[in-house]
C-alpha cells in the first residue's frame, strides 16, 4: 500500500443474529487492508448505544483493527456522556467519532439536552478535557441541511477542529467538484485538519435517492442514467457501482487526496474492490 494512503471504514450495529454474522464476515474481509480505524454508528437518536459499545469492544478484542465508536450529544447529560467516554478510554478505545446527532424520532428540529453538550464542538471540547482522544468529526461539502449558509457551516467545522478534532469525515457526495470547492473554502477559513471524503458505494440506487434526500446530498442526473433499467439486475448494478466509486476516488487521488472513509453498509465487496483499485492491498 502506498505510504501516504489512509483508509477507514464505517459499520452500523446489526439488528439480529443473521445480520451480525454478516457484519463479522465483512469485518474479517476488510481487516487485511489495515484501515486506520473502523467506526461504528449510533442510531439516529443514540438508540443503539449498547450495541455500538459491544461491537467496538469485540473489534478491539478479537481483531487487529482499531475501533472508533460514534458518540453524540443527543439524549444524555454531560456527565453521562463523559462517563461513557471514560469507559472507552479505560478499555483502550481512544478513537471516537464525535457528532451532534440527529433529533429523536418524531422530532423535527434538534433541541440540546438540558445539562448536555449542546453541539459537536462542545462535545469535542469536553472529550479533550477528559483525555487525549483521537477525534473525528463530520463535515458537509453540500452544507448541513440545517445550516443557514455555507459560511456558517464552515465556521461550525472550524470550531470543532479548533476544539481538538484531528480530522473531519465528509457526508457522502458524488460530484467531485463539490468536494474540491469545499476543500478550498475550508482552507480559506484556516481549517488545516484533513478533510476525509466519505465514499458511499451504491448497493441500491432507489434506496440511495431517498437516503440522499434526507441527508441533503445531491444525486446527479448522470448517475441515475448509469443505473437506469437495472432494478432487477444486481450483478450489473454492482459492477457499475464499483466503477462509479473507483472513478470518483481516483479523481480525488489525482487532486492530492490521500485519505478515504468508506460507508460500507456492512458489506465488504464494493469497499474492498475500490480500496484495491486505489492501492490498498493485503500484505503478502
Amino acid at each position: 500500500m502506498s505510504n501516504d494512503l489512509q483508509i477507514s471504514f464505517e459499520f452500523f450495529p446489526p439488528k439480529d443474529e443473521a445480520a451480525e454474522e454478516k457484519l463479522w464476515q465483512t469485518v474479517k474481509r476488510l481487516e487485511p487492508l489495515k484501515p486506520r480505524f473502523v467506526s461504528v454508528t449510533y442510531g439516529a437518536d443514540g438508540s443503539t448505544r449498547d450495541r455500538t459499545h459491544k461491537i467496538v469492544q469485540r473489534i478491539q478484542n478479537e481483531t487487529t483493527l482499531t475501533g472508533a465508536p460514534h458518540l453524540t450529544c443527543v439524549g444524555s447529560t454531560k456527565e453521562e456522556i463523559l462517563e461513557i467516554a471514560q469507559g472507552y478510554w479505560d478499555e483502550g478505545i481512544t478513537n471516537i467519532v464525535a457528532l451532534r446527532g440527529d433529533p429523536p424520532q418524531g422530532q423535527d428540529t434538534y433541541v440540546p439536552h438540558p445539562g448536555g453538550f449542546a453541539y459537536a464542538n462542545d462535545l469535542v471540547e469536553g472529550l479533550m478535557e477528559l483525555a487525549d482522544f483521537d477525534l473525528s468529526v463530520a463535515s458537509y461539502p453540500e452544507v448541513h441541511p440545517e445550516a443557514p449558509s455555507a459560511d456558517f457551516d464552515l465556521d461550525v467545522l472550524k470550531k470543532k477542529i479548533d476544539a481538538g478534532a484531528k480530522r473531519s469525515i465528509t457526508q457522502f457526495f458524488f460530484d467531485t467538484e463539490l468536494f474540491l470547492r469545499f476543500r478550498d473554502a475550508a482552507a480559506a477559513k484556516g481549517i488545516d485538519a484533513p478533510l476525509v471524503p466519505g465514499i458511499l458505494p451504491i448497493t441500491n440506487f432507489k434506496s440511495l435517492k431517498g437516503f440522499a434526500g434526507r441527508c441533503g446530498a445531491a444525486v446527479p442526473e448522470w448517475l441515475g442514467q448509469r443505473f437506469e433499467g437495472l432494478d432487477d439486475d444486481q450483478e450489473t448494478r454492482q459492477m457499475i457501482a464499483a466503477n462509479v466509486a473507483i472513478e470518483q476516488a481516483q479523481l480525488l487521488q489525482q487532486e492530492g487526496v490521500t485519505e478515504f472513509h468508506f460507508y460500507t453498509l456492512n458489506r465488504a465487496e464494493l469497499s474492498y474492490a475500490i480500496c484495491y483499485a486505489l492501492g490498498a492491498r493485503p500484505a503478502e
